[in-house]
């Protein structure tokens, strides 16, 4: 998923610290995302740029697509990140640079690492289903692994943990035992947790990761917050288990790692470490180099927006 902001802020990522168990709610911000989809966008915010290695999140839906054409992002790149494609009601159909041509469908893991540089597209099908809901997340390469080759995943058979009315999907990283297929290059966890009525229980989490909480649907109380759909509840290091409640079947994303404390500059829909870095892949991307072309899509790629003045520069963790 694109970042389609025509004035993109500059991202001042990473630094160091680890922040001992907190509870901060910090509120989505509505953001449209193409011609018929609005999105939470929840991560970076004001309050907070990265969880782990985790630096963007969108939450979409359940929006009811019946009449419309659904998820429209046109081709566009992305350079030193991973995006993760997850749904819980939908379908999104993926192009990239590589060839590649996927349909992901709910549970299942499209997992695309841009590396020093790649392109796709994403979309409703034709015939696609009435709703569309599910989230787009992205994830820091560290400077090591930056300019890996690109490749994309799809992988449909993910472990689960069950249990006391939780059942939890390990998405990417390692949870209680439970590791993901996916491709990891720093030590994360995302995972989706489904609770039934009636679940009070504790999940076993490592003390050296940051956590985050998005509720997906329904509500739950997570470690004694109660959480609605479309607000981020940060909880920081230091705990060993997470206790969770529901009064009615609900489900929420958990997302943690080590605190990531290389600093990056991430604009558009690029994470870089310096200004020329962005300014290089930005144009790149505009003379048709570097990133490849995306092939079968009905319609035109996005240009890129205007660098800001004054320069981008990478800065530590920052409130």
């Amino acid at each position: 998923m694109s970042n389609l902001d025509l004035r993109p802020a500059p991202g001042v990522c990473g630094g160091t610290g680890r922040t001992g168990p907190v509870r901060d709610v910090q509120p989505g911000k509505q953001v449209p995302l193409g011609e018929s989809t609005v999105v939470r966008r929840l991560l970076p915010n004001l309050g907070r740029r990265m969880v782990g290695a985790w630096c963007f999140v969108d939450h979409y839906g359940p929006d009811d697509i019946v009449a419309e054409p659904g998820m429209q992002v046109p081709p566009h790149p992305h350079m030193g990140l991973q995006t993760v494609t997850w749904l819980h009601q939908g379908e999104v159909l993926h192009r990239d640079s590589l060839g590649s041509l996927q349909t992901v469908r709910p549970r299942e893991l499209g997992l695309m690492t841009s590396g020093r540089a790649i392109a796709h597209s994403e979309e409703s099908p034709h015939g696609h289903g009435p709703f569309l809901h599910g989230a787009q997340l992205w994830v820091a390469l560290p400077d090591a692994h930056r300019d890996t080759a690109p490749a994309f995943a799809h992988h449909t058979d993910l472990p689960v943990i069950e249990g006391g009315g939780l059942s939890a999907t390990v998405l990417l990283g390692r949870l209680d035992g439970a590791t993901s297929p996916g491709a990891t290059y720093s030590p994360l966890v995302g995972a989706d947790l489904t609770l039934a009525a009636g679940t009070d229980t504790r999940l076993p989490v490592d003390p050296d990761f940051e956590y985050a909480a998005l509720t997906i649907s329904g509500e739950s109380e997570v470690d004694g917050v109660r959480l609605g759909p479309g607000a981020l509840l940060y909880l920081g290091c230091g705990r060993g288990e997470l206790p969770l409640r529901a009064d009615s079947d609900s489900s929420l994303l958990l997302l943690g790692g080590e605190p990531f404390e290389e600093r990056i500059v991430m604009w558009w829909n690029f994470v870089g470490r310096s200004h020329a870095d962005i300014e290089e892949a930005r144009s790149a991307w505009m003379s048709g180099s570097r990133f490849g072309e995306v092939t079968g899509y009905d319609g035109d790629r996005l240009a890129a927006p205007a660098l800001p003045p004054g320069g981008l520069k990478p800065r530590g963790r920052e409130r």
